[in-house]
């Protein structure tokens, strides 16, 4: 049985405030907990209504009722992990790097996620008002793969100021992407979903691309950020320099 110190200390977790001051957050489902426990995430405690020993032989069995009380699902789906979050590691400068600023929707940052690790982006950079990546919306959306993508936040100022490779910045009346060839190693700085990217971001961008829109009477709503990250991402990786 579950006890209520692990109820009270489980679901404040959903809260970002307590995943900082516990150093904690929740996973839910057997292949994302399986990814970050195979991805050196380090376990804290992991509950189970049925036999999970495939995933981890040491976790606690629980009820449904137990785990519809901590569960930050609808509905619950069988298993639940506490992990420790992992320390940030330094910014990389080489490669393709994903930087977002003020991105705010769990479900879009869990995609980013995704498409970093479907293109073998390994760290994604983010300004300190994007939604936390251990909000456990974001945990759910990226399928695992936050085992695989270091996400670190930071003053983006600094960093674009600093850096030596080339920053591409993601706007409605920029560069065709289509007719570029992108670099190997650069910054892929993508906005928020209402605003976009802020100016003085954009201020400091070397290069500004866009989608094209296709659409015959051109009145489609501006692509969604994960959209156009996927999208992105998958011209850098087409036409990238030799």
């Amino acid at each position: 049985m579950i006890s209520k110190s692990e109820i009270k200390l489980i679901t404040s977790l959903q809260q970002k405030k307590y995943r900082n001051k516990h150093g904690l957050f929740i996973a839910e489902g057997e292949k994302i907990i399986s990814d970050l426990i195979s991805g050196g995430v380090k376990l804290h405690a992991l509950f189970a209504t049925e036999d999970v020993s495939e995933i981890y032989e040491d976790y606690q069995t629980i009820s449904e009722t137990e785990l519809k009380k901590i569960s930050a699902l609808k509905n619950a789906n069988g298993v639940l992990a506490v992990f420790e979050i992992p320390d940030e590691t330094p910014i990389k400068t080489e490669g393709l790097q994903v930087v977002l600023d003020s991105v705010r929707d769990p479900g879009n940052l869990g995609t980013i996620i995704r498409l970093c690790d479907w293109f073998g982006i390994s760290q994604l950079i983010c300004s300190l008002d994007t939604v936390d990546c251990y909000n456990p919306k974001v945990v759910q959306a990226t399928m695992g793969s936050i085992a695989r993508v270091s996400v670190l936040y930071t003053d983006l100022k600094p960093i674009l100021k600093e850096t030596e490779l080339p920053i591409y910045t993601a706007v409605m009346e920029g560069r065709n992407v289509y007719s570029e060839v992108l670099p190997k190693n650069a910054l892929l700085v993508m906005g928020n979903e209402a605003n976009g990217v802020s100016e003085e971001i954009l201020q400091l961008a070397t290069h500004k691309i866009t989608i094209p829109n296709f659409s015959k009477n051109n009145v489609a709503e501006s692509l969604n950020v994960a959209t156009a990250t996927g999208i992105l991402l998958s011209e850098f990786r087409r036409t990238t320099e030799t």
